[in-house]
């Protein structure tokens, strides 16, 4: 267990932030030290996905728990080959770390989530999703502690109430349960997941009608990297906004008036509708508030170009949604935490 205190090298944005104290967990050991735990406090993954907006009067616990183990292998109700394995990964493993894993381990499943920033114990929290694949496809239990009590706890995959970039732990749970590990239902056969129109073409420009895991990792992780910034190199949390969800007819009403504009069915009547095409349609991409700015190649990133603070990545997040509203009259919700 360490005990620091600056937040600047646990957040992918880079903001140079405080808080009053911050435990890093790395393992069991120190789980079992940290209760009890006082309020304020916040769990902390890769720290991908926050806005520290001033410094945070509280704790951060950050989690860098290590180890992955096949758990079981089953057989599934198609053969009588074992060919589904469940495979247990601790809460502070890096995601893309965890992903090669399983694939250099003939463990399927995760390819299209590869190159994502942040933890596996984030993962189930934000839902995360990528390229026609979410967290909630592969998760089979999230083993938690309750905070309050110290009581060790696990939640099914329908019990974690997933929805698009969401999940029970963000919503009713928030706060009340420190992720440990996570179990994964995987594969030992391979099958493409190439539902999503960018791998399909790109799979098509390269002729390779079946790929190998790798392969399809591989082309997943290059278009990823083409239109978002390395953490490593610029200062980001990734997507910023949620693709808004709109009913029919308000998607009807837009097509009318926009006839390029980006959206897929989402069921149940509703549409959802491409963030970075009313951003970028709204004229920000590329564009700078102060030392804050959007992303010149993928409008639904918003950037630190050096020394931004939390309260100016939030100033353009504010000014964009505006202009959006007023240009489209659809608002734009914060995918990012705000702390």
């Amino acid at each position: 267990m360490k005990i620091e205190s600056a937040l600047k090298p646990y957040n992918t944005f880079g903001i140079d932030a405080k808080a009053d104290k911050i435990i890093v967990i790395e393992d069991d050991r120190d789980i079992a030290r940290l209760f009890p735990l006082q309020k304020p406090y916040y769990i902390l993954g890769g720290g991908s996905n926050v806005v520290f907006d001033g410094d945070y009067h509280g704790t951060v616990v950050v989690m860098r728990n290590k180890g992955i183990r096949l758990i079981a292998m089953e057989q599934s109700s198609f053969t009588t080959a074992l060919d589904t394995v469940l495979v247990e990964a601790q809460a502070g493993e890096i995601w893309d770390d965890f992903v090669k894993y399983c694939i250099a381990h003939g463990w399927h499943g995760t390819e299209n989530l590869v190159a994502i920033p942040g933890t596996v114990g984030a993962a189930p929290v934000q839902n995360v999703g990528a390229y026609g694949l979410e967290a909630k496809d592969l998760v089979e239990e999230v083993r938690a502690i309750e905070i309050s009590t110290g009581e060790k706890q696990s939640f099914r995959n329908d019990e974690c109430h997933f929805a698009y970039r969401n999940s029970i732990f963000k919503q009713e749970l928030s706060g009340r349960y420190l992720i440990t590990s996570v179990v994964f239902r995987l594969s030992t056969k391979f099958s493409a997941n190439t539902n999503y129109v960018a791998v399909a073409n790109a799979l098509a420009e390269r002729n390779l009608a079946l790929p190998s895991a790798q392969q399809l990792a591989d082309i997943i992780a290059d278009i990823r990297w083409a239109k978002l910034p390395r953490p490593e190199d610029v200062g980001s949390a990734g997507s910023f906004f949620k693709n808004p969800i709109v009913t029919n007819s308000v998607y009807e009403t837009l097509r009318k008036r926009h006839p390029g504009i980006v959206a897929h069915a989402a069921g149940d009547g509703f549409h959802k509708l491409a963030a970075g095409w009313l951003i970028e349609h709204a004229g920000w991409k590329g564009r700078s508030l102060g030392p804050a700015a959007v992303w010149n190649k993928q409008a639904l990133v918003l950037v630190n170009n050096g020394g931004a603070t939390g309260r100016d990545i939030l100033r353009l997040a504010d000014a964009i949604t505006a202009d959006v509203k007023d240009k489209f009259g659809v608002t734009l919700e914060k995918e990012a935490i705000i702390l």
